[in-house]
């Protein structure tokens, strides 16, 4: 279900905005300028937005823009993850996998296959690789982020299965933040109700009941490439 005058029940924790969403968003820039409105009555100190890449990114560097000081945007960085695939049919996740973390498995969907973490060691081993290269390209010699102590929000461009994004957040918690935010523009409305125990907050301004796939919800929902993520963190970190 498409088109500009589909509207959405919003799927947030107590706290949040309220109010209906109009989809699908324009592009992955306006749903960031929408969800950082949705953002601002948290009251989030100097926090730390870390994006899941790619499509992440556009949508956390409106957020950084619009949560930091005047004249100066809040930390922008990125938090690299990579899906875990079932061997014989790769496209379908059976967990994921953060940087700084460890591998998080569906445990009922590996227990319908009949799978256990060993049989995944080498798909893990892989993806650990591409997860450290995607980070020595996207980070180069910049330190990490350091969400110790600091409230963290965790952006991605939406949310199908959870399986990223709840990687992520367990990764983000084993450096002891201070408050966890998971902000997606849009969410499967399932979805976005089990990742309630996964953040302190989950905010999700659309959460529409019939969910295919995340970029259904967007006029543009184009590729993005690594030059494109690299240009992002490159505006954010030069003030652009």
């Amino acid at each position: 279900m498409t088109g500009d005058n589909t509207e959405s029940t919003p799927g947030t924790t107590p706290g949040t905005a309220s109010g209906t969403v109009r989809l699908p968003y324009a592009d992955r820039a306006e749903a960031g300028r929408v969800l950082a409105g949705w953002l601002v009555p948290l009251r989030l100190r100097a926090p730390v937005v870390l994006a899941l890449p790619r499509g992440g990114v556009p949508v956390a560097y409106e957020i950084a823009r619009r949560l930091g000081e005047p004249g100066r945007a809040a930390a922008l960085d990125v938090l690299v993850t990579r899906k875990i695939g079932y061997p014989p049919q790769p496209e379908l996740g059976v967990g994921a996998l953060a940087e700084g973390g460890e591998p998080v498995f569906d445990a009922q969907l590996m227990r319908r296959l009949g799978l256990t973490p060993d049989d995944l060691a080498e798909v893990v081993a892989a993806e650990r690789a591409e997860l450290a290269r995607r980070v020595a390209v996207y980070r180069g010699d910049r330190p990490p982020p350091a969400p110790a102590g600091r409230d963290v929000v965790v952006v991605d461009d939406g949310l199908a299965t959870g399986g990223t994004a709840r990687a992520a957040l367990r990764a983000v918690r084993e450096h002891r933040p201070s408050r966890t935010v998971l902000a997606v523009p849009v969410g499967a409305r399932d979805t976005v109700r089990a990742m309630a125990g996964e953040a302190d907050e989950v905010v999700v301004p659309a959460a529409p009941a019939a969910f295919r796939a995340v970029g259904q919800w967007y006029r543009d929902f184009g590729q993005l490439s690594d030059a494109d993520v690299l240009g992002w963190l490159k505006r954010a970190h030069t003030g652009d």
